[in-house]
């Protein structure tokens, strides 16, 4: 499985963005895919996940209310809809993939397949 992020970008505060991410595998719809970020100088921290089903999301509580995280399954994509961005988000932002049928978790531990990030910035 390979991930390909994009839609990163300088952004003002406030702004918004949707980040990409597109997985080279036919069967796509059978893995849960997260995001994570990092920012500089700091330990890489969850954002959001979407289960393989559709039926779960989570979101870390620095970005809900704001982040949107969906997929298309037709396209092999999952996305992330980044609303009333802060200077604070600015990092590195990673999509990842568990094994098929896996469930989804905030820890980064057991996702197997890592894009190459992309980087958001947000200034003031």
């Amino acid at each position: 499985v390979q991930l390909q992020a994009s839609g990163g970008g300088l952004v003002q505060a406030g702004g918004s963005l949707r980040l990409s991410c597109a997985a080279s595998v036919r069967t796509f719809s059978s893995y849960t895919m997260a995001w994570f970020r990092q920012a500089p100088g700091k330990e890489r921290e969850f954002v959001s996940f979407i289960s393989w089903n559709s039926g779960t999301w989570n979101y870390a509580d620095s970005v809900k209310g704001r982040f949107t995280c969906t997929r298309d399954n037709g396209k092999n994509t999952v996305y992330l809809q980044m609303n009333s961005l802060k200077p604070e988000d600015t990092a590195v932002y990673y999509c990842a993939a568990r094994a098929p049928y896996d469930y989804g978790s905030t820890s980064d531990w057991g996702y197997r397949y890592w894009g190459q990030g992309t980087l958001v910035t947000v200034s003031s």
